[in-house]
């Protein structure tokens, strides 16, 4: 991740190419793409923009699966809303993004490890859609968010409940036991490090599961004892 200073023209002129909207006040910008430890003036990092981004990633995610899912019960809907305004979800598009390219952050954030740096990642493209809100409005918002979110939205598995609530009901359930989480490896550096969690349970085969946080890793390791056992349906690759 870029130290703190101002992005440059070069810098912003790539960043809005990669978000795909052109900023008419490019301050906003800048603030949408700068983490707390980087500046000392009040108001001038991504704190605030990520609460309203927040919100209005809500709505538009709640309008989409509203129209998109006619015959959907709430508690469905609710599933899939949970899914896709997640932690792991918003990173997973500042990844596809690259925007930690662009992030710009003082020393102390090389502290930051694991599931407070998917935070990070999350939080500025929640404060960019708060940018894009405020530099044109709602429906730049939402052209941004269904650019990114549509294809995750229409998912078979968008229903399904979170991994590792649904591994620990059936493992309670059939074999009267709480599965356990443990760390097998970690890899990488301090600011993008990858985590290799399995998961156990009595009397079946393990699984292991790599993200770049312990909590992310937990899920995939949940979600593959889930196929492998024929509670959910694999999904395709």
């Amino acid at each position: 991740m870029k130290k703190a200073r101002g992005l440059s023209a070069e810098d912003r002129a790539q960043a809005e190419a990669v978000i795909g909207y052109a900023f008419a006040d490019k301050q906003r910008l800048d603030r949408a793409l700068t983490h707390a430890s980087a500046t000392l003036a009040r108001g001038g990092d991504y704190e605030r923009l990520e609460f309203l981004g927040d919100r209005v990633l809500g709505l538009c995610i709640a309008e989409l699966l509203f129209s998109s899912f006619k015959s959907a019960t709430e508690g469905e809907l609710s599933v899939r809303f949970n899914q896709l305004v997640s932690a792991e979800t918003c990173a997973a598009i500042a990844d596809e993004l690259q925007l930690h390219r662009f992030i710009r952050t003082g020393a102390d954030v090389k502290k930051l490890t694991g599931k407070n740096m998917l935070n990070v990642r999350a939080d500025v493209v929640e404060s960019l859609i708060a940018a894009i809100y405020l530099d044109a409005g709602l429906e730049a918002a939402r052209a941004f968010v269904l650019k990114h979110w549509s294809a995750r939205a229409a998912r078979a598995d968008g229903a399904r409940r979170d991994a590792k609530t649904e591994l620990q009901e059936w493992a309670h359930a059939r074999h009267a036991v709480t599965p356990i989480y443990k760390v097998a490896e970690r890899s990488g550096p301090d600011h993008d490090p990858r985590f290799t969690v399995t998961v156990e349970i009595p009397g079946i085969a393990p699984e292991t599961g790599t993200e770049r946080s312990k909590r992310a890793a937990e899920q995939v390791a949940a979600t593959k004892m889930l196929e492998r056992e024929g509670v959910w349906q694999k999904t395709a690759p």
